[in-house]
């Protein structure tokens, strides 16, 4: 038993002298559940290279996929929600703001950016789901408003990357008035002729699929993605039927008309590139 005993010399190894793997080496993909190194992961956009699932990623990671060298000029970031309800469930919620806040290290849950993609100028708004779900607040509202403004002043197409969990219920009515607040707003950019690009990533629900999501000229998503207005389980529960073979994924919305087409993230780039020289010409 001379193996168990580790006499041998070289398999015995003091406590000081063990070695950790640093944080954030290694991940795990959610659908295969096979280990996959961070380095190899963002080779490959966020996408598992054995199964080719699409990682739930945020704006950083967009902007790094898409954006030429990842170089971007950052706009309006420094908008943060007010309290107009004097929320308070558990906590209040400005105490919830300055929470997420520190742990994301985000300001709210999207950031706006403008940039080149593969030298074509593009004005991006993404959302981040880390932040309270990616809710729709007044910010999110503020930031799509003020983005498609800079668009249309500029004269540059614009693109929205939607990735929320419906409006924030903390904003009440505040939050349900940024649909339509939105919606107008892109159809001033549409009375401009300037294009406008819908990128639905995983999830899209709520409030957000209800009104700017899909509302662009054309409507694009990743493979997979949870998309709808309520979640399978409320409708589920309210139609008492079984749902259909993957209801709501992206396969199953472009399936019923809703989509134009679904883009592997790792081809997105390309895409928007070959779409946005279309239009140009």
């Amino acid at each position: 038993m001379a193996w168990f005993k580790r006499e041998k010399k070289g398999i015995s190894t003091t406590t000081q002298e063990k070695k950790e793997a640093p944080d954030g080496l290694w991940n795990k993909c959610p659908n295969c559940k096979k280990a996959l190194h961070s380095a190899d992961l963002i080779e490959n956009k966020y996408v598992c290279h054995y199964c080719d699932y699409h990682l739930r990623i945020g704006s950083k990671e967009y902007f790094q996929v898409l954006f030429d060298d990842n170089q971007f000029t950052e706009l309006f970031a420094n908008l943060t929600s007010g309290d107009p309800l004097k929320f308070n469930d558990n906590k209040p919620y400005t105490e919830r703001i300055v929470e997420s806040q520190a742990k994301t290290g985000l300001k709210d849950a999207i950031r706006a950016a403008h940039g080149k993609v593969d030298g074509q100028e593009l004005m991006v708004a993404c959302m981040d789901f880390a932040f309270i779900g990616g809710s729709m607040g007044s910010v999110v509202g503020e930031k799509i408003a003020r983005s498609i403004d800079y668009s249309i002043k500029n004269k540059v197409p614009f693109l929205m990357i939607s990735k929320s969990g419906g409006a924030r219920m903390m904003e009440a009515a505040f939050s349900l008035m940024q649909m339509a607040k939105t919606s107008a707003k892109l159809a001033l950019l549409s009375q401009a002729k300037i294009p406008y690009i819908s990128l639905l990533t995983d999830p899209t629900t709520g409030g957000v699929t209800a009104s700017y999501a899909m509302l662009g000229d054309i409507n694009i998503a990743e493979p997979g993605a949870l998309i709808g207005f309520a979640g399978p389980r409320v409708i589920k529960e309210t139609i008492k039927k079984d749902l259909p073979k993957g209801f709501q994924t992206s396969e199953f919305v472009l399936e019923h008309g809703f989509l134009d087409f679904i883009v592997d993230r790792r081809q997105m780039k390309a895409k928007l590139a070959t779409f946005l020289k279309m239009m140009k010409n």
